[in-house]
C-alpha cells in the first residue's frame, strides 16, 4: 500500500486543507473507495497513527481517503466553514479526478468514529444513490439527546447548528434525515457499533430502536468504551462487512 499525506485548496472552505490517503499498489484500478472520517479531537492522520488500518488495507483492494474536517461535525456551519459542501461534493469530486477510483455505487463506502460516525451516516443517507454501505463506531448519532442533556455543548453546537430547535428540524439531525428517507427505494446498508461503557450508548440504542424496522441496519453492542481499542476492532469488522475484495 502507498500512504499519501497531501493538501488541496478547497473552494468551499476558501483555504488549503489536508487529507491522508491509503492506495493499493500493484493492482489495476479503478478501486473501490472508502471515505473514512475522524472524530472531534482528531485529524486526518488519526486513523493512520492509532490503528492497524494500513495492515488491514494491505489485504484488500480498496483506496481509503481521510479528509480533515476540524471540529465541524461535517456541516456547513452557522458560524464557520462550509464543511458539508466540502466533504459531500468537493472532496469526492477532486479525489475522482486525482486518483483511479471507482464511481460505482456498489464500490463506494463511508465510515467514521464518534463525530465521524455521525458524518458517515449523514453522507450515506443524504446521497443513497452514491453510497452502498456506511459504518459508525461510537457515533454521535443522537446529537439532540447529547445537547439537551449537556448545556455546556451550547458553544460548540451553537456555532455549528444555531439553536437546538433549529437543529432538530433540519437535515443535520439524523433522525429528521432518516425519517425523510424511510420510503426510499434505494437505501444504503448501515453498521452501527457502540460499547457498553460508552457515553453515547443511549443515543445509539435510541437510533437503532427508531430505525431498525425501516433500514438494513446492523447493530453491534458489546463491551467497550469510547477509545481506539474499540475503533480498531470495528474498522476491521466493518471492512469485512462491506465485502471489499481481498487481495489474492
Amino acid at each position: 500500500m502507498g500512504v499519501i499525506h497531501a493538501n488541496l485548496f478547497s473552494d468551499a472552505l476558501q483555504m488549503h486543507i489536508s487529507y491522508t490517503a491509503i492506495l493499493p499498489e500493484g493492482m489495476e484500478g479503478p478501486y473501490p473507495v472508502l471515505y473514512l472520517l475522524h472524530g472531534l479531537s482528531d485529524d486526518d492522520h488519526a486513523w493512520l497513527h492509532q490503528t492497524s488500518l494500513v495492515r488491514y488495507a494491505q489485504k484488500r483492494k480498496v483506496a481509503i481517503f481521510m479528509p480533515q474536517a476540524h471540529r465541524s461535525f461535517y456541516t456547513d456551519m452557522k458560524h464557520g466553514g462550509k464543511y458539508w459542501t466540502f466533504i459531500s461534493e468537493e472532496f469526492p469530486q477532486k479525489m475522482n479526478r486525482l486518483f483511479r477510483i471507482s464511481t460505482k455505487r456498489e464500490d463506494t463506502f463511508v465510515a467514521g468514529l464518534s463525530m465521524g460516525g455521525y458524518g458517515a451516516f449523514k453522507l450515506a443517507s443524504a446521497y443513497p444513490e452514491r453510497f452502498h454501505k456506511a459504518a459508525s463506531f461510537s457515533g454521535a448519532v443522537d446529537i439532540a439527546l447529547s445537547w439537551s442533556k449537556d448545556q455546556s455543548r451550547d458553544d460548540l453546537f451553537g456555532d455549528i447548528y444555531g439553536t437546538l430547535e433549529q437543529f432538530e428540524s433540519s437535515d443535520d439531525n439524523l433522525f429528521t434525515l432518516f425519517n425523510k428517507r424511510r420510503d426510499n427505494k434505494i437505501k444504503p446498508s448501515f453498521y452501527l457499533a457502540c460499547g457498553t461503557d460508552d457515553f453515547v450508548l443511549d443515543g445509539n440504542r435510541h437510533f437503532y430502536e427508531t430505525f431498525k424496522n425501516d433500514y438494513d441496519l446492523l447493530y453491534v453492542e458489546e463491551p467497550g468504551d469510547h477509545n481506539w481499542e474499540f475503533w480498531d476492532r470495528h474498522i476491521l469488522l466493518a471492512l469485512e462487512w462491506m465485502g471489499i475484495e481481498k487481495v489474492k
